[in-house]
């Protein structure tokens, strides 16, 4: 009895632990509780509208050490789920020194539970989320996607990952032989699940879907292969629409034959902007208060910087014009002569020091804006300290060359220049919602930087409102009692490092709005090659008056008189 006593003394208490974790480690079992990928919403007008959905799936997974029937596991997943099987997953089966082995992934609920049925030894289930696009194509690389491993790729899903994910929780409870859970409850819960966050977008399902069926049809017109367009709200900086062609479908990722066309270029493909960065270099002239629109010069189609000769793309305009003439038929000339007059009659080093401020550091051109997705490049913008920042860069800059900026830069800075001369920071991001689907959250509104005077931005509106006014086939079908401008960019491209000559890329950026009232909206259009010479006011300007006047019935804007 003795014996007994002290056996069962050092069994029960001396050895108390270690026979309790070896009791654990066959009974009990640590479950991952996937959080739930946050939804991403749109707006249509004033209400938010699903674009990505979560739709339920499974991961099929065993725990080697349990598996008493390997050939029958093999049999029923490849019978029941068929192509969500892993290559060749019987292998796993016989791992067994680990107790989780992936075995089939995406498997459906039905799939699921007759799986279930079969009642095989060391099976299990994780319940998962996988994407559902309702709205296929539409602001796809906006939205981006998510892999088979749940991390988000491209646009939003990428840029905001780990606030989508959310946190995955912890159940460890004791299981039966088959690794089914016998006890489920809150005391069993080490870390509940956190969902991720559900965002509501500030882009327009609306605007967007018109946006891209405009610039698709411009494109057929023109011969275009490739297009962005890109639709602002000036005064607080919100993206309403962002298209780029060819474009994707992010529910059939396998038809995606070339993969630049998971790119958003708006954000991600600086380049040469040309003429309307005009819009730019003159609204630093009547900022620091060297020209107004009625300041002459003497054009002769050309001018010499650094003996270099810089010479208009639009001939015959010769004699004494004013610069709102210069702003109207985007001579170069002009933009530079406006530069000179910033310095002591040449492109200085006080006249480049003053262009760089406002470029880089009012505008921001050069800069990631910081938009909230992925993979938005920054450009270059040379500073006049630097070797390269010379005499001949800076007067190339005024009318759009010798700089790298993306079409998100230009349209943030042209939306400054009009809406009263404040920065506002653009953002696709309108606020969250409830994981009901019915509380909105509207995000906080950014503050602005006043970067140029009031005064100047009047001045500007009125000049690029005048420039699209100088030609009748410009504006001739823009709807009636309304304030509408722009200013055209045709683009030279490069390649190895030399301008050609038979491919351009077509530009327009514009306003749109009430007579009278803050611009409601902005539209920046570009379209390009391959080898064809292409220019902003016969190939990029009739797309933005497509989607400009659709923008005025939508908005419901009142016409004048």
């Amino acid at each position: 009895m003795a014996l007994f006593v002290m056996r069962l003394f050092y069994i029960q208490v001396i050895q108390h632990a270690y026979y309790m974790e070896q009791a654990d480690s066959e009974q009990m079992k640590k479950f991952v509780l996937h959080a739930q990928r946050g939804e991403i919403y749109a707006m249509d007008g004033t209400t938010p509208t699903k674009i990505v959905m979560n739709e339920t799936v499974y991961t099929v997974w065993a725990d080697p050490t349990e598996v008493v029937e390997a050939d029958k596991v093999v049999e029923v997943l490849n019978r029941i789920a068929g192509g969500n099987v892993r290559d060749d997953f019987k292998q796993y089966l016989t791992k067994k020194d680990t107790r989780y082995q992936v075995l089939a992934r995406k498997v459906t609920r039905t799939q699921a539970e007759l799986i279930k049925k079969e009642n095989l030894a060391g099976i299990g289930f994780d319940a998962v989320s996988q994407r559902v696009y309702p709205e296929g194509s539409l602001a796809a690389q906006v939205i981006g996607f998510v892999d088979a491993e749940g991390n988000g790729k491209y646009g939003f899903e990428q840029a905001n990952d780990t606030t989508l994910k959310g946190v995955d929780g912890v159940l460890k409870t004791v299981t039966d032989v088959r690794s089914v859970p016998l006890t489920v409850g809150d005391k069993n819960i080490n870390v509940p699940a956190k969902n991720g966050a559900n965002y509501v977008l500030t882009i327009d399902r609306n605007v967007q879907t018109k946006v891209e069926q405009a610039l698709s049809d411009g494109m057929k017109n023109v011969g275009a292969s490739q297009g962005s367009a890109l639709v602002m709200d000036p005064n607080t900086g919100k993206v309403l629409a962002m298209a780029n062609l060819p474009s994707f479908d992010p529910s059939n990722l396998s038809a995606v034959t070339d993969l630049s066309a998971l790119n958003n270029n708006i954000i991600t493909n600086p380049y040469e902007p040309a003429s309307v960065m005009k819009t730019v270099a003159m609204s630093t002239g009547v900022d620091k208060g060297v020209m107004t629109p009625d300041s002459t010069y003497v054009n002769t189609d050309s001018i010499v910087i650094d003996d270099k000769t810089v010479q208009n793309a639009t001939k015959g305009q010769t004699g004494t014009i004013t610069m709102q003439h210069a702003m109207n038929w985007s001579l170069n000339t002009g933009s530079v002569t406006m530069a000179t007059w910033l310095g002591n009659g040449s492109v200085d080093a006080k006249a480049r020091g003053i262009l760089y401020q406002y470029y880089h550091d009012k505008f921001r051109l050069g800069e990631k804006t910081g938009i909230e997705l992925a993979n938005e490049q920054a450009g270059t913008v040379i500073p006049p300290t630097d070797a390269q920042g010379n005499a001949i860069r800076y007067a190339n800059m005024t009318f759009g060359q010798g700089l790298d900026v993306t079409t998100l830069q230009v349209a943030t800075a042209f939306s400054a220049i009009i809406n009263g001369g404040v920065y506002r920071q653009p953002t696709v991001i309108a606020g969250t919602m409830s994981d009901d689907g019915q509380t909105f959250r509207a995000a906080t509104a950014k503050s602005g930087e006043q970067i140029i005077k009031q005064s100047t931005s009047d001045t500007m509106k009125q000049m690029i409102y005048n420039a699209r006014q100088a030609f009748p086939n410009y504006h001739s079908s823009d709807r009636s009692g309304f304030y509408v401008g722009g200013k055209t960019g045709t683009a030279q491209t490069i390649e190895n490092g030399q301008y050609v000559f038979d491919q351009t890329i077509a530009t327009y950026v514009g306003f749109g709005g009430e007579v009278g009232q803050k611009p409601a909206y902005v539209v920046m259009i570009e379209v390009y090659g391959p080898h064809k010479n292409l220019d902003g006011g016969h190939h990029a300007l009739p797309i933005f008056t497509d989607i400009s006047n659709w923008m005025i019935d939508y908005l419901k804007l009142t016409p004048q008189g």
